[in-house]
This record gives C-alpha cells, structure tokens and sequence, in this order.
C-alpha cells in the first residue's frame, strides 16, 4: 500500500500538471502581463485537449465494454440453450417460467410452460428449497431414472435497491448409473446373523424323550427353510446356536415381517410343554465380514440381556429391536449368581474404596440394592460409599429409619460432588438397578473409575454402560434386590446381614413385584426367604409403604380421572406439580390395574421440568416395548420414561401414538 501511494505522489496526472502552469501563469501575470497573456492562450488549449483526449477514451472504452457485453450475453444464451444436461426455471410457486430442450426430452412432453413442477415431477417440493429444508444436490426418482439435482436462487430486481422476485433454476444431472451401482453393492453386502435358542435346556427337560428329537427336527427345519427362502447360508455349530449368512436386499423385507420366525417357532407344539423362543443378533454395515460377525455377537448380547425372544439388528451406532413381548424365562440353576459372587468378592478385595450406585430418583429396588452391596463391601473390611443426589418420596420412608436406626450409615453416603472429589482409577464402582450412563446418580465416576461392576434386572436398552468388568444384567429377577440377595448368600458362609438391611433388601422386590405378584419366579422366594431368615420383618416392609391422607386421596383423583383405551389400557395424569408427584404417578399406575379388563395402565406427572410416565401391565402388553418409542425403558410389566419441553397433554397425544403403533406391529 505504501509503494503504491509513493508511485503515485511521484507519478502525477496530467491534470495536476496544468494546475501548476496555471499557478505559473499567475505569478508570471504579476511582473509580465503581455507575455501572461500569451500562456494563458497556451493554457486554455492544453486544457482543450486534455479534455477532448479524455472524452475521445471514454467514448472508445463504453463501445469496448458494451461489444463485450454485448457477447458475453450472446455466449451466456447460447450456453444454456444448449447445456448439454436438463435445465428448467421456476418461480417461487413452483410454475415452470422456461426449460431447455434436455428437460424436455426428459419429460417426454409438448409444452410445460407455467405448469407446476410438482406436478410433472413427483414428489418435489419447491418449498422445501425456499425454506433451506433441502441440501444440495437433491435425489430425485423420476421414470425409472435417477437424477442429481443442484439449484440456485436468483434474485431478479426491477428498480435499483432491492429485489422484487426470486427466480429457482434447477440443474437435473442423469445419476443413474452411480445409484444403480450403489443400489447393487448395497443389496449384495453380507450380513451376518447369531440364532440361539433361548430355553433349549428347559425345553429339553419338559419334553419327552420320544418327542425331544421331533421338536428340535422342527426348530431346524424353519430355520433351514428361512435361509433357503432368503438365499442364505446356515450352519448349526453347536446344541442351540446357529450362524447365517445373506445378503442385505433381503433384511427390509425380514424387517418389514418384524421377523415373523420369532413367532412361527414360538407356534411349535409336537410334545413339547413350553414354547420354544429364539434370540438373533445381526450385524450390518461393517468394513468386513469380521467386523460383521463382532456386530452380530453384540445384538445378540443384547438381545439376551433384553430377555431374549427377541430380534436385534445393528447397524454400526444404530440398533433396530423386534418381537420381545414374551416375559423373559426364569434360570433355574444359580450357577452364575455363585460365580458372579465369587467374582464381585475379588474385585471388593483388590479395591481401597467401593461407590455404589442406582439411578436418578432412586426408587425402593435401587437404594434396597445399594445398601445389599453396602453390606458386601462392609464385610470384605473396605470403605463403601452409597452415591445419592437427594432423598425423594420414593425411598423417604426407609431414608428416615436409616436414619435414627444406623446413623452411622449417613457418613458413607455421599453426594455425587463429594464423589466427583474422592474417586481415582483404583476404586471399583457398582452400578445397581440401571445400565444406562446417562441415567446414574454420577456418570463422571464411569470415566474416572476404571473397574465398574454392573447389577441389574432391566431389559437391555441401546445406551449401556462400556465395558464392565463384570456384568450381572438378568431380565427374568423381579428385581435387583433380588440379585443382590442371592449374591450375599453365596459371599460367605455365614450370613451376615442386619435386620435393617434385610428389610431394605425385602422392600426393592416388594415394590417391584407388586407385593410378590408380578414377575415372581421360584428364586424370587427363595431370595425373600433368605432376607426372612436374615429377620426381615413383612409387617416393618409393609409399613414403609404407606403414605399420607394427602398423597392418597391424589392417587385416588388419578384413578378417578382415568381414560381407558379399547377397554384395556388406562390413561391418566397428576397435573399438580409436588415433590410427590412422580411417586404419586407410580403407585396411581399400579392402583389402576385393579380395575378389572384393564391389562395395561400409563400415569403422567410433571416433575423437575419434566414429564414423567409410568407405564405398568399384568405381562400381556410390554409396557417396556411402549415407553421406548419415547426414549424410556425398564421392564416388560414395570417401565418409565422421561420427556422434556412438552406439556402433559402433548406428551399424552404422545403416548397414545407410541400405544397405537405398538398394536399396529402386533397385528403386522
């Protein structure tokens, strides 16, 4: 800029030249006015034909610009007259204004001026261009061909300062070949499936021996004629487990079926006294049939820690479930509660400090199963910490007993603050009830603590914690109490557990059962009769169940305020926002299934901001399958979810879509 400025102080214009004969002039005018006058003459003749010199230019450079013009604009016409790919204009209303002779032909018509391109192109929307709704390019179906088509807004002003119309031109680029070849790599890619047969050893054992062999010719037979009608590849590698390999074109349309094996082999009945249920995984999308196969295992893993019954389809960071509305089937043998116990003592030894935690607004399960672990950890001589945030409604009864009949608990209970301060990499953290991250008293202590042990009953969801060291997720328990129970009965020899934390153990599956009515299995009593023997008092459980007059007649207005649905399913909502509300909207949920016909009831409360929903069911509708559709989860008879920025009446119109769509899949 510098350099710029000093050429042209040096380099002067002309005019600055005939401003100093000018001043010249002047002074020369003062001693010599004859000879002034003479330059003065000189003067008005250099300034002549300076300005002659400069008009003569401007008048050649307009001519030069203009023929330039001139051409480009001949050029431009020519270019899109002829562009050698389809080319149409349109208003902002969609109204063909001009196209090319390509759109033409591409259209197979005589005349589209002022026709609306929606009409001659199915399925495109001009408005979603004018509302940024569409990215460029856009892919377009059209006659069996498949176009690419990339667009520009031109703005068109009449007057000089703004713009009066918009004009849309559309470039159609021919991507035929490009998303036939795609389309076929897609269809032609492996995928790979993981079949296993969730109850074979029970199925096995309640079959006659004569019979055992038909039923199992049966289960291979279906899964052999399902390969054979998608082309696919089958191989039985062990007792009850298979691999399949097909390609990926037919996948929509297994999806499509939801999988209808699940229940063509559920229908199988040559003898055998319980229905057979499988469980497959599969993986899609991997760079390779190895990284396939590594999908496929964890669909299945979480096909199992789901219940089983069920169908998991991963598709790198997506997974796609199906079926699962059959009640998971109880394992008889304890084999793995005695080894996880064996396994969960080691790890409390090897650690200096042990958090333990449940979920957000801890219910009765989760703080019972808390102070369970307590317990283990006490006994192994290590400092436990009990993570809580906050004492609701829920667990405020047992709360206050804790209190006056173990204070010294208070000390080893801490905020999730005070933990975010005291964990390192070397404690060992115990997730109860819940396996979702984002959904514990303290999700920072998942990526401080290296070791995290994971105790649950809920059906697995698509958010889990990453990689535990061990892993005790078991779907058929009543309740996570229920697995802590059986795991302090084989930690030692000697029980050592006090009436108080009996008792707390005894309250998680009381409240989870529904009073032992629900989702009970023969470990569930034997796990109660432990905590009896233990002293656990039925009569001081009970009693931390009760509630205020308040907090009765509320539930008491739900019930009364309830909508069934086709005669099964009750609705219904606590619309006053209290520190109860969420506990209300529970208990309401489980009141409402007295009412007879009703197999399934949903409260909604507001709480914190949120709307909570409780879903509960006698087992023939999954309450669990529902409230995922709005990002909750839990079990198929108990479940919850969570929905934020809607009121309670949105969330409802919600809720009676995710209930309609469920019964929709059932009849597909």
């Amino acid at each position: 800029m510098a350099n710029k400025r000093l050429f042209k102080i040096l380099i002067p214009d002309s005019k600055l030249y005939l401003l100093i004969i000018g001043v010249l002039i002047g002074i020369i005018a003062f001693y010599e006015p004859r000879i002034a006058l003479i330059g003065v003459v000189l003067l008005a003749y250099l300034v002549y034909y300076h300005w002659k010199n400069n008009h003569l230019k401007k008048v050649e450079w307009t001519k030069y610009i203009e023929s330039l013009t001139s051409g480009i604009d001949t050029a431009t016409k020519y270019a899109i007259i002829n562009l050698p790919i389809p080319l149409v204009m349109v208003e902002t209303d969609g109204s063909i204004s001009w196209y090319n002779s390509k759109f033409l032909q591409m259209t197979d018509s005589k005349d589209l001026l002022e026709e609306n391109i929606g009409n001659i192109i199915p399925g495109f929307n001009i408005d979603n261009i004018m509302n940024k709704k569409e990215e460029t390019p856009i892919e377009i179906s059209y006659k069996e061909k498949y176009y690419k088509v990339l667009y520009n807004i031109v703005g068109v002003s009449k007057g000089r300062d703004s713009i009066d119309e918009y004009i849309i031109m559309l470039y159609w680029i021919d991507n035929t070949n490009f998303t036939t070849l795609k389309t076929k790599y897609n269809d032609e890619k492996v995928n790979v499936g993981l079949i296993q047969i969730d109850n074979y050893d029970d199925v096995r054992n309640n079959t006659d021996e004569t019979n055992r062999p038909i039923v199992f010719a049966e289960i291979d037979k279906m899964l052999n004629s399902l390969a054979a009608r998608i082309s696919g590849f089958i191989r039985k590698y062990e007792n009850d487990k298979y691999l399949i390999i097909f390609e990926n074109r037919h996948l929509e349309n297994l999806e499509m079926k939801k999988f209808e094996i699940l229940d063509n082999v559920r229908e199988i009945d040559l003898g055998n006294k319980i229905p057979v249920t499988l469980s497959i995984g599969v993986g899609v999308n991997g760079k390779s049939l190895t990284q396939q196969y590594e999908y496929a295992k964890a669909a299945m893993d979480i096909a199992l820690g789901r219940g089983g019954d069920q169908v998991v389809v991963k598709r790198i960071d997506k997974l796609s479930f199906y079926g699962g509305k059959s009640k998971a089937v109880e394992k008889r043998t304890k084999v793995k509660a005695r080894v996880i116990a064996h396994a969960l003592r080691q790890l409390i030894e090897q650690s200096e400090k042990v958090f333990i935690m449940g979920h957000k607004n801890g219910d009765m399960d989760s703080f019972g199963a808390s102070i369970g672990i307590y317990r283990a950890v006490k006994n192994r001589n290590k400092q436990p910490y009990i993570v809580l945030s906050g004492v609701n409604p829920s667990i405020k009864n047992i709360f206050d007993r804790l209190k006056v009949e173990h204070p010294e608990y208070l000390e080893d209970i801490i905020t999730p603050d005070q933990a975010r301060i005291m964990a390192d990499k070397s404690a060992l953290c115990v997730v109860v009830d819940n396996h979702r991250p984002s959904y514990t008293e303290a999700p920072y202590l998942l990526e401080t603590i290296d070791k995290v042990v994971l105790i649950d009953h809920h059906r697995r969801g698509a958010e889990f914690i990453e990689d535990p060291v061990l892993t005790y997720l078991e779907p058929y328990a009543s309740s996570t109490c229920e697995l802590v129970a059986e795991i302090l009965s084989y930690m030692s020899d000697k029980m050592d557990i006090n009436k108080f934390e009996a008792e707390a153990l005894l309250a998680g599956i009381s409240v989870d059962t529904k009073n032992f009515t629900f989702q009970t299995g023969v470990r569930t009593f034997e796990a109660a009769s432990f905590l009896r023997r233990a002293g656990a008092d039925t009569t001081a459980v009970r009693q931390l169940f009760q509630d205020d007059i308040t907090t009765f007649i509320s539930k008491a207005e739900v019930v009364k305020e309830a909508k069934i649905i086709d005669g099964k399913i009750a609705i219904s909502s606590f619309r006053e926002e209290s520190k109860d509300s969420v506990l209300i909207a529970a208990e309401a949920a489980n009141d409402l299934l007295n009412i007879k016909g009703i197999v399934a009831s949903f409260v909604l409360a507001f709480s914190e901001g949120k709307v909570h929903i409780s879903g509960r069911s006698l087992g023939d509708v999954s309450v669990q399958l529902i409230l995922e559709k709005l990002g909750g989860g839990g079990h198929l008879a108990v479940a919850g979810a969570q929905i934020e920025n809607v009121s309670i009446d949105e969330a409802e119109e919600m809720l009676k879509e995710a209930i309609e769509e469920y019964f929709k899949e059932g009849e597909k």
